[in-house]
Formats: C-alpha cells, sequence, structure tokens
C-alpha cells in the first residue's frame, strides 16, 4: 500500500503558502543521501527490506513509488486535500471511482460529460451492475429529483466539456450531502489554479493529469484527491488491487510540469480571453462559448467559484460542417488534434472528434453542433494566435 499523504509531511510554513510556492515545494525533498536538490527518479521496481515487512514505506512499486508518492503529495497539496492517488489515465481514474461502489448503485452525472467517461458510463458501468442518470444540471436543483435511495455518486464536471456550461458546486454539494451522497468533480479545465472544488464541497476531485497539470502533451495520466479518510482508504486498495498506476517517470514528468502550472495557466488564460473577444466581434463567428465573457449566460457564477476563466474555449463557426473544416485546414498555430491543456494551441471539432462516442441525439440536445469548434489556446505569443484565428476564419468563409 502506497505510503500515506498527511499534511503534517510538510513545514506548516508550506501549506500556508501561495500558489506558486506549493507547487515548487510540496513533496519537494532533497535527496537524503546525496544531497539532490530535485528528488531522483526512482525506476526500481522493488525495494530492500530490513527485515520480513519491515520497509521505508515501499516495498513494490505498484503498491508505492517515491515519484508517484512526490507528485501524488504535490497535488493534494494544490488542491487543498489531505490525499492524493495517482493512476495511469484519467479513464482509470474514473474506472477505479466506480469500482468502489457496490453492485446496483446509482450515479448522477451531468449530461454534458467528456465523451471518455460518458462511454465509460454507458458502455462499462453499465454492465458492471451501475446505472447512470444524466441530468442538465445548469440548474443545480435538478439534481434532487435524479437521486434515488440508490444513488452513491454525483458526477460534475465544471466547465462541462465542450460547451463550457458550468454547474454550481456548492449548491450541487448541499443536495448531495443532504442525501447521504458523494461528489465528484472533474477539475480538469481550470486546474487547481483556478478552482478547488473540495472548498466548495466536493468529495473527491479527479483531474486528466494528461492536460494542464503535465502541460506538454507527453504523459497520459490521472489523479484523485480527497480529505475523506474512508474515501482514500477504499481508494487506495483499490489503486493497489486493480494496478492502474502511472509509470515512475511519467510521474517525474508530471511533477516537473506541475512546476509551472501557476505560470502557464495565466498565459493560457490571458490569451484565451483576448481570442474570445476577438471571435465575438467577427462576422464570420456565431456564437462565442467563453465563461470570462460577459455575454456567457453563468458568467457571475463563473467569477463566483473560479479564479480565471481557463484556456479553452468554444465557438460556432457560420456555415456547416464543411466550413469548419476549412476553418480547421487553415489554422496554422492551432493543430488539429484531440486532447488540450498543452503549451501548444489545439482545435477539434468535437461532433466527429472528441464526442463521436456520444449518441447523434445527445449530441443534438447537448449543442454538439457540426460547426461546433474547440480551441485549446496554447501559451505562445498571443497576438500571433488572435491574427491566426482571424485568418483562418476569413479564409473558411469563402470556400
Amino acid at each position: 500500500m502506497s505510503a500515506k499523504y498527511f499534511t503534517d509531511d510538510h513545514s506548516e510554513h508550506v501549506l500556508k503558502a501561495n500558489f506558486g510556492t506549493r507547487a515548487i515545494h510540496a513533496g519537494q525533498h532533497p535527496d537524503p543521501v546525496t544531497g539532490a536538490v530535485i528528488p531522483p527518479l526512482s525506476l526500481s521496481t522493488t525495494f530492500k527490506q530490513h527485515g520480513a515487512g519491515e520497509h521505508n514505506g515501499f516495498d513494490y512499486s505498484r503498491s508505492g513509488n517515491p515519484s508517484r508518492q512526490a507528485f501524488e503529495t504535490a497535488v493534494a497539496a494544490l488542491e487543498g486535500a489531505k490525499y492524493g492517488l495517482a493512476f495511469s489515465s484519467g479513464s482509470a481514474t474514473t474506472a477505479t471511482i466506480v469500482s468502489s461502489l457496490p453492485t446496483g448503485s446509482h450515479i448522477v452525472s451531468v449530461n454534458d460529460v467528456y465523451g471518455g467517461t460518458y462511454r465509460y458510463f454507458t458502455k462499462v458501468a453499465s454492465t458492471l451492475g451501475v446505472d447512470v442518470t444524466f441530468v442538465d444540471l445548469k440548474d443545480a436543483a435538478n439534481v434532487a429529483s435524479a437521486i434515488r435511495p440508490n444513488t452513491k455518486l454525483i458526477w460534475v464536471e465544471t466547465p462541462t466539456n465542450p460547451t463550457l456550461r458550468l454547474v454550481d458546486i456548492k449548491a450541487v454539494a448541499e443536495i448531495a450531502h443532504k442525501h447521504n451522497t458523494k461528489l465528484v468533480v472533474d477539475n480538469t479545465f481550470m486546474s487547481p489554479f483556478f478552482q478547488n472544488p473540495l472548498s466548495l464541497g466536493a468529495d473527491i476531485v479527479v483531474h486528466s493529469v494528461t492536460k494542464y497539470i503535465n502541460g506538454h502533451s507527453d504523459v497520459v495520466m490521472g489523479v484523485a484527491v480527497t480529505s475523506d479518510d474512508e474515501i482514500y482508504t477504499k481508494l487506495a486498495f483499490l489503486q493497489n488491487s486493480i494496478g492502474a498506476v502511472p509509470s515512475a517517470f511519467d510521474c517525474f514528468l508530471a511533477n516537473r510540469g506541475l512546476k509551472t502550472l501557476h505560470l502557464r495557466m495565466r498565459q493560457h488564460a490571458a490569451s484565451a480571453q483576448t481570442i474570445a473577444e476577438a471571435l465575438e466581434a467577427s462576422p464570420y463567428v456565431e456564437n462565442v462559448i467563453y465563461p470570462g465573457l460577459p455575454s456567457h449566460p453563468q458568467h457571475e457564477l463563473a467569477k463566483r467559484q473560479q479564479r480565471g476563466f481557463g484556456g479553452m474555449i468554444s465557438f460556432r463557426i457560420k456555415g456547416n460542417l464543411a466550413t469548419a473544416n476549412a476553418f480547421l485546414r487553415n489554422v496554422k498555430f492551432f493543430t488539429l488534434a484531440e486532447s488540450l491543456g498543452g503549451v501548444e494551441s489545439l482545435c477539434e471539432l468535437p461532433a466527429t472528434m472528441t464526442h463521436g462516442s456520444v449518441s447523434a441525439e445527445d449530441r443534438a440536445a447537448l449543442g454538439i453542433t457540426e460547426n461546433l469548434i474547440r480551441l485549446s489556446v496554447g501559451i505562445e505569443d498571443t497576438d500571433d494566435l488572435v491574427a491566426d484565428v482571424l485568418a483562418a476564419l476569413e479564409a473558411a468563409s469563402k470556400q
């Protein structure tokens, strides 16, 4: 079993420090043997014991690894959590949490959920005896009518992917706890820098580390954090028993990426705000969805529960699928690719890419139209990205 992360693992001054300082110092202890300031990458799969069953907290790398523990410690500190648990992917994180539920359980999920989560809930969880109801949570009160006696989890993303709807975390948490139900919040789009759902009442926060936390598009990984002792014990047991753990090398890379999260998120958000405003002013754009715009219907909620608006933009280009594809062909600095949150800018068409696994009927109900384009704004020079988007819109309008 992994060595536990407790808040007293750090000096009090680290835990009380500002975000960037915690990102650098949480879980970061100089090597006691060599004095190396950066903890070394621990590739060993097994660890010497002093006697049978007597060790320094590590016995086998699936059960616990120094590089993984350092990363788990750092993420937990940034989310204000007591415990962190890393997994081999965001999807593995989801699967492990669902595996913690007894057969016959029920989950209420926001309807505008990541395509991979939707696929797992509808194609896999159902075969394990777990039923999922998808609900529009633009109004948090809608969750109450979907809760059943066997509801064990409420699953929320905010902002949602790809239509950037927001869910009032505090309001949903109050309803969930009134019904003795746990709340899970996928915080991938905001990252710990812009939003901390545990402070708003969530019981578990999950991230696709692949995205903003790692930030360099070279690691596939997930993480869950919690301050609930019972939840941690159960998930830690499953982390070890199922074994969907990340490699030590991936943990080392993700921890390195985490150190600059605060710097990157500021640039992502600053550029996204400028690009969103430019898109909204363009005659070639039908509408823009970005929480930082006053035109976003939940702009006030965004200001209330977030500390920034993030680097994700969705917009509907005037025209049809051919027009959208023309835009995607004409951008120069935005790469047509799935995923998000890296230093490089990406663009995609959710209807045929990230959300292709969602049924056509559900896509239509959610507003995932064939002219809806999603942008993951990187940290390139803002002026270059704005010029790139505007030029591609101009070119697409002539197709």
